[in-house]
C-alpha cells in the first residue's frame, strides 16, 4: 500500500502525524488528545480541505475533526477499508405493486461515501435504492429522476418551476404517487410553493429528507424513504406533503400539510411540526392512519392542474427592535414588487418603518403582515400600531406562516400586479394556507423542568 492509498485526501502536516504513530485512514483507532480519549474511525479527507485535522466517525456515528496539534498519542486497533459504493441490482418489478416516482433535487435519502473527497453522496438509481434500502420492493415500483443536485438552500423558484412540471408529467403518466427527496432546510419552502403551482393532484405527492446521513447509525433516512414510498403508493391522502419522524425514535412518521409544516430544529430526527393545526396522518412503512379530518382524497383520474407563474420580486423581513427605515428602503430601490413581515405579537413594527411603508404603497409595492410567533393569528386592529399600519396600506393575512406567505405572494404575483386582486388572491386559502381557527391541540409546546411534564415524559419516555 502507497503513501495515496494510506493517507486518503490527507495533506503533509496531517501525513507526518499519521506516520509517526503508524496509522492509516480507515483504521480502528484510540486518539489521545489534550482535550480527552476519543475511539472511532479515520476517515478520508476532501482533497481540497485544509490541512492539519484528522477527521474522525466516532463509534456513536457521528464525525468530528480532530487538530494534529492537540494529539498526543495515536494506536491503531484494527483496519478494514470501508468500501462504502452501495450493491447494485435491478429492482423486481411487480405488476400487482403500485407505481411510484422519486424525484431527486439533491438530498441524501441513502448515501454511500465518494473516496475521492470523503463526502458522503447520494444513491439515487432504482439499483442503488434497492441495495441500500430492500424492503422498498415490498411496498412499489419505484423509478427514479434526477432533477438537481443542490443543497436545500439552492432550491429557488427555476427548480420549484422544474418540480412542479415534472410532477405533471409523471401524474400524465399515470403514476399512483410521487415522492420527493430534498434537503431538510427548506423544505417547507418547497412543500408551500408546490401547493400552490400543484394543484386538485389526483395521487399523493409525500416531500421526504433526513435528518442524518444514512452513514450514520442513527440515521432516520430508510425509515422516511419507506414510509414516504407507502404513503405514496398506498395513502389515500392526495396532496403537497412532508413525511418525517413524529416522535425521535422510528415508531412512525407523520404526514404534514405542505402550507403548514415548518422545521423547528436544526438536528433533531422530529423537527418538523405542523403550526397552527394537527398533522394530517400518521404513517408507517405498513401502514396509514388518519389525524386531520379535512384532506382531499385520492382520485382514479389523471387531471392535474400545475400553475408555475412567479415573480421572484419579493422578500420576507424578519422585524426587530430598531429596525431602520433603510431596509424597507433598499427593497423599494431595487424595484422589489412584495413585501412579508414576520412582525411582532399581532402584527407589529416601529414607527420608523412607517415612511418607507407608505412610500411602499405609492410605488405599487404590496406589503403582508404575518406573526413571528408563528402559532395564531395576524391581528392588527387591536392596537394602535397596527390600525396605523393598515392604514398605510400593510395587509394582514390571518394565520399564514411566513415562509407560506413569502412563496404564495412570488406566486400570486406571477399571475398579476393589480394590488386587489394581489390582496384578494393572498386571503382566498388554496391549500390550507390560512384556517378558520387554531384548533384545541394546534398549539402544543411542552417545556421540561415543569411537574406536569417531567410526570408525562417519566410515563411515556421509558
Amino acid at each position: 500500500m502507497n503513501d495515496k492509498e494510506r493517507f486518503k485526501g490527507y495533506k503533509k502536516n496531517v501525513i507526518k502525524k499519521l506516520k509517526k504513530f503508524n496509522v492509516r485512514v480507515w483504521s480502528d483507532i484510540t486518539i489521545k488528545t489534550n482535550q480527552g480519549l476519543f475511539e472511532g474511525v479515520i476517515l478520508p479527507r476532501s482533497e481540497t480541505s485544509p490541512d492539519g485535522y484528522v477527521v474522525l466517525k466516532l463509534i456513536t456515528g457521528y464525525n468530528i475533526g480532530i487538530d494534529i496539534e492537540n494529539i498526543i498519542e495515536m494506536k491503531e486497533t484494527g483496519f478494514k477499508e470501508a468500501h462504502y459504493k452501495i450493491p447494485e441490482s435491478d429492482f423486481p418489478v411487480d405488476e400487482n405493486k403500485p407505481y411510484v416516482t422519486l424525484l431527486g433535487t439533491g438530498g441524501t435519502i441513502a448515501s454511500r461515501l465518494d473516496y475521492r473527497t470523503g463526502a458522503v453522496i447520494p444513491a439515487f438509481s432504482p439499483g442503488e435504492l434497492y441495495g441500500a434500502v430492500p424492503e422498498l420492493a415490498d411496498i412499489a415500483n419505484l423509478k427514479t429522476i434526477k432533477l438537481f443536485g443542490v443543497f436545500s438552500e439552492n432550491m429557488g423558484p427555476e427548480q420549484w418551476i422544474g418540480t412542479a412540471n415534472a410532477i405533471g408529467e409523471e401524474v400524465k403518466n399515470g403514476v399512483d404517487g410521487i415522492v420527493i427527496g430534498h434537503g431538510t432546510d427548506t423544505m417547507h419552502h418547497t412543500a408551500g410553493i408546490l401547493s400552490f403551482m400543484v394543484q386538485d393532484s389526483p395521487v399523493p405527492i409525500i416531500m421526504v429528507g433526513s435528518q442524518r446521513s444514512s452513514d450514520r447509525p442513527s440515521s432516520d433516512a430508510a425509515f422516511n424513504l419507506r414510509s414516504a414510498v407507502y404513503a405514496a403508493a398506498h395513502g389515500d391522502i392526495a396532496e403537497v406533503m412532508v413525511c418525517m419522524f413524529g416522535p425521535t425514535s422510528e415508531k412512525y412518521n407523520l404526514l404534514h400539510r405542505g402550507t403548514r409544516v415548518r422545521k423547528m430544529h436544526s438536528s433533531t430526527r422530529n423537527t418538523f411540526r405542523t403550526i397552527g393545526d394537527v398533522p394530517v396522518a400518521m404513517v408507517t412503512p405498513e401502514k396509514l392512519t388518519h389525524i386531520h379530518k379535512d384532506v382531499k382524497l385520492r382520485r382514479k383520474d389523471k387531471k392535474i392542474k400545475i400553475d408555475t407563474l412567479y415573480n421572484d420580486k419579493v422578500a420576507m423581513v424578519y422585524y426587530y427592535p430598531d429596525m431602520k427605515p433603510d431596509i424597507i428602503e433598499s427593497l423599494i430601490d431595487n424595484n422589489y414588487k412584495g413585501i412579508v413581515i414576520a412582525g411582532t405579537g399581532l402584527g407589529h413594527v416601529n414607527k420608523p418603518l412607517y415612511e418607507p411603508l407608505k412610500l411602499a404603497r405609492k410605488k405599487g409595492i404590496v406589503v403582508f403582515m404575518t406573526v413571528q410567533t408563528l402559532w395564531g393569528f395576524t391581528q392588527m386592529y387591536v392596537y394602535d400600531t397596527g390600525r396605523d399600519l393598515m392604514d398605510y396600506g400593510v395587509v394582514p393575512v390571518e394565520n399564514m406562516i411566513p415562509e407560506v406567505a413569502y412563496v404564495k405572494l412570488g406566486w400570486v404575483l406571477g399571475h398579476t400586479s393589480d394590488r386587489d386582486k394581489v390582496i384578494e388572491m393572498m386571503l382566498t386559502p388554496i391549500a390550507g394556507e390560512i384556517t378558520e381557527r387554531e384548533p384545541e391541540n394546534g398549539y402544543l409546546i411542552f417545556q421540561g423542568g415543569t411537574p406536569e411534564i417531567s410526570k408525562f415524559l417519566k410515563n411515556n419516555l421509558r
